[in-house]
C-alpha cells in the first residue's frame, strides 16, 4: 500500500522548495543590479495580485503575489517584469537614467542577467559540498564482482573481474557512474569497453529495464546492466575539497538533464514523462515525508533544474535575454525593438503552452484525467 504525505504537508513541502530558491535566483539578480547601480523597483516572489508587501528606504517594493510559481526583479527603466525596455526612459533626467538597467553597458546587463542562474547553481554546489563533507565521496573501483544471471550484462557476457573502461566514449572511473551512466536510458543501446586480463574489447548491447516503485506508488523505468560491485569504498572529503566534489557532482546532474531533453526532442523519451508545479508538489511532499536528507537533496536537485532552464535560450528566460545580448555584441548595435517584442510574445506564448502542457501532464499521471 502507497504512503500519502497528505495535501498539507505537500503544500508546505513545495512551498518550502519553491520560495527559497526563487527568493535566492531573483537575489542574484538584485544584488548584481545594486553591485551596477540600478535601482530595483519592486522584488516578487510569485505573480498577480499583491497579498503582501513593503517598500524600503531604497524605493524597491518587496511583496508577494497570489500566485507562487516564480518571481521577478523589476528594475528601473523596464516597462514590465520580463525586463522589455521602457522607450521613455531616455527622457529621464541624467541622474534617474543611469540608474536604469538599459543605462548599463552590455557586459553589466549580461552580469545581472546570468547571476540569477548562476546563483542557483552556487546554492545547489553549497548544498552538495554539505553532503560531500558529511558523508563522503564513492570511491569504489569500476570492477564487476558479480552478474546477475538473465540480465543485460549476463547475455553481453561480462563476468566477475572485468573493468569497465568507458561507456559510450566516456571514461568511467568508479562504480557509481555507471549506475549515473546508464539509468536514465533503459533499453537504449550502448558501447562498453572492459578490460579482461590486461586486453580491453568493445561489447555492444542494449540496456536492461526495471521497473521500479517507491513506496507513495509512483512508478519509474531504470536502466539496469544487472552488474554487482564489490564493498563500497567511501573515503572521506575534506572542507576544501567538498566544493570540488559537489562541482563535479553538479556537473554530472546537469549533464543527465541535457541527456534527457535531448532524449525528448528526439523522441527517445515520452512528453508524457515531463512534470510541472503540480508534480513539483508532489514530489516535494514526498520527499520531506522520506527524511531531512533527501528532502535538502531534492531542493539542490530543483535549484540545478532552475539555473538550468533559465540558461535555455528562450525568450522571456534569462537564457533569451543573453541570447539577445550575445546578438547585440556581435552586430554591435541592440536588436531592432520590434523583433525584441515580438520574440518575448512568442517566448511567453511558447512557456504558457508549455505549462498547460506540463500541468495536463501531471494531471494525467495523478489518474484525474481520462
Amino acid at each position: 500500500m502507497s504512503e500519502n504525505p497528505g495535501f498539507l504537508l505537500t503544500i508546505m513541502a513545495f512551498l518550502l522548495v519553491l520560495g527559497p530558491l526563487v527568493f535566492v535566483h531573483e537575489m542574484g539578480h538584485y544584488l548584481v543590479g545594486r553591485w551596477f547601480g540600478v535601482k530595483a523597483e519592486s522584488f516578487s516572489i510569485g505573480f498577480g495580485r499583491e497579498i503582501a508587501g513593503w517598500t524600503d528606504k531604497r524605493g524597491t517594493r518587496w511583496k508577494l503575489g497570489m500566485l507562487p510559481l516564480g518571481g521577478y526583479v523589476q528594475f528601473a527603466g523596464d516597462m514590465d517584469p520580463s525586463s522589455r525596455a521602457d522607450p521613455d526612459w531616455v527622457s529621464l533626467p541624467a541622474e534617474e537614467r543611469n540608474r536604469t538597467f538599459q543605462s548599463k553597458s552590455l557586459l553589466q546587463r549580461a552580469l545581472i542577467v546570468f547571476a540569477g542562474p548562476a546563483i542557483n547553481f552556487l546554492f545547489a554546489i553549497l548544498i552538495l559540498a554539505g553532503f560531500a563533507f558529511a558523508y563522503g565521496k564513492s570511491v569504489t573501483p569500476p570492477v564487476v564482482a558479480g552478474v546477475l544471471p538473465g540480465s543485460a550484462a549476463a547475455e553481453a557476457g561480462l563476468l566477475p573481474g572485468d573493468r569497465i573502461v568507458s561507456i559510450d566514449g566516456e571514461r568511467i572511473e568508479w562504480f557509481d557512474e555507471v549506475g549515473r551512466r546508464i539509468a536514465h536510458r533503459p533499453d537504449e543501446r550502448i558501447t562498453i569497453r572492459t578490460e579482461r586480463n590486461g586486453s580491453e574489447r568493445d561489447v555492444s548491447f542494449r540496456i536492461g529495464v526495471d521497473v521500479q516503485k517507491d513506496r507513495f506508488g509512483n512508478e519509474y523505468r531504470i536502466g539496469r546492466l544487472g552488474i554487482m560491485s564489490a564493498e563500497p569504498v567511501v573515503r572521506p572529503v575534506s572542507l576544501l575539497e567538498s566544493p570540488v566534489v559537489a562541482v563535479e557532482r553538479t556537473g554530472d546532474i546537469v549533464r543527465l538533464m541535457v541527456a534527457t531533453l535531448g532524449q525528448v526532442i528526439t523522441g527517445r523519451r515520452s512528453v508524457s514523462e515531463l512534470g510541472g508545479p503540480l508534480k513539483i508538489a508532489q514530489v516535494s511532499g514526498e520527499q520531506f515525508a522520506a527524511g531531512l536528507d533527501d528532502f535538502i537533496f531534492f531542493i539542490a536537485l530543483i535549484s540545478i533544474n532552475l539555473g538550468f532552464i533559465n540558461l535555455l535560450p528562450i525568450p522571456m528566460l534569462d537564457g533569451g535575454h543573453l541570447l539577445f545580448y550575445a546578438i547585440e555584441g556581435i552586430r554591435r548595435k541592440p536588436v531592432n525593438p520590434k523583433v525584441m517584442e515580438w520574440a518575448f510574445r512568442s517566448g511567453l506564448a511558447a512557456v504558457l503552452a508549455l505549462m498547460v502542457f506540463v500541468t495536463v501532464n501531471d494531471l494525467a499521471s495523478f489518474g484525474l484525467l481520462g
